[in-house]
């Protein structure tokens, strides 16, 4: 017996379903990808000197701050180590090659991150230098907002004249050129010893950098070769670290007074009796202003080329204040923040 001929109709209704689910999902993916167009955010590149450490996570709170106010999103991410410069260039290329709305960097030499920042500029984004300045003025769409190291060097100087009732001996250890503001501040340091105090003599001077081990062998040697030494200034916090541990291994020599510059945390008061003080570059203020500075050039408004931000002198009896905490808040209840894995 002939077998009747096959009906065409179920399959038809289930290429009709096929085509109407694929279309739907379509429609889904499109409206999805809308939704995200008409929700995207300006980004501002955030790139600090390294991460991990309470002095830049504390810029990180300011910019977050300053973005959220402003409707803007945050890229942030940082070398692991200070001086790891291929590293942060890179970083700032991703800035430039992703299109972001603006850049903020904490440049970690001073020379090299010269022609990566001009890139930025060439690309029409608005670049604030926070921390140390370059050597390139400002302009262009290029502003600065940096510690005023002039200003700190002078207040280090002033503490160690009452220290040491103006007459006396130091050393000055963390000299390193490739930042502009740490000589600046080992200038204002020196001038003002030279014009006020000039019975306090500088006795070493020695070259700084970011390796831990190389600073403590420096510091001891320091401590070695001058037994009757009143002060140490460390101008990075390297050699402040350096410092204190070198003075306790040495539990027998006579009291040495420590000031210190920009510590990573808190200043390590306890466990460290000779720490007279740290003067601390307020770079939660400088995160914010520096976002801040970026929308107002964003809209075209007027904003100021360079500003100084003043430096702090964290004593033992201001460091439980209102204001000091507020310099290392890790406050993250600000909003949910935008992470990055790359490097």
């Amino acid at each position: 017996m002939d077998r009747p001929p096959q009906c065409g109709c179920a399959g038809t209704r289930r290429t009709a379903r096929s085509v109407l689910l694929l279309a739907g999902m379509a429609a889904i993916v499109s409206l999805r990808l809308v939704a995200c167009s008409s929700a995207r955010r300006p980004v501002i590149g955030v790139i600090p000197q390294t991460d991990g450490t309470m002095i830049w996570e504390a810029a990180h709170v300011g910019a977050e701050a300053a973005a959220r106010q402003a409707g803007t999103a945050i890229y942030w991410n940082a070398p692991t180590r200070e001086d790891d410069v291929e590293a942060q260039i890179a970083l700032v290329e991703q800035v430039v090659d992703r299109g972001y709305q603006g850049l903020v960097l904490a440049p970690d030499q001073a020379l090299s991150l010269i022609s990566p920042v001009r890139r930025a500029l060439a690309h029409g984004i608005p670049t604030v230098i926070i921390g140390s300045p370059l050597p390139i003025p400002a302009g262009g769409g290029l502003f600065y907002i940096v510690n005023d190291d002039a200003a700190a060097g002078r207040m280090a100087a002033e503490r160690l004249a009452t220290l040491l009732h103006g007459r006396g001996t130091v050393a000055v250890l963390g000299i390193d050129p490739d930042f502009m503001g740490i000589m600046t501040r080992e200038r204002g340091f020196e001038e003002y010893l030279d014009q006020h105090d000039p019975d306090i003599h500088i006795v070493s001077r020695q070259m700084g950098s970011f390796n831990g081990p190389r600073q403590q062998q420096i510091a001891e040697a320091t401590l070695s070769s001058h037994p009757g030494l009143d002060a140490i200034v460390a101008l990075i916090s390297p050699s402040v670290d350096a410092t204190l541990a070198a003075l306790a291994s040495m539990p027998n020599r006579q009291p040495v007074r420590v000031i210190g510059f920009d510590v990573s945390g808190l200043p390590p008061f306890d466990g460290n009796p000779g720490l007279d003080c740290v003067i601390q570059e307020n770079t939660r203020l400088m995160g914010q202003k520096a976002v801040e500075d970026i929308e107002l050039a964003r809209r075209g408004a007027p904003v100021p080329l360079e500003l100084s931000v003043p430096p702090v002198m964290i004593t033992r009896a201001n460091i439980g204040t209102a204001a000091v905490r507020w310099m290392f808040s890790q406050d993250w209840t600000l909003g949910r923040w935008t992470w990055s894995s790359s490097r």
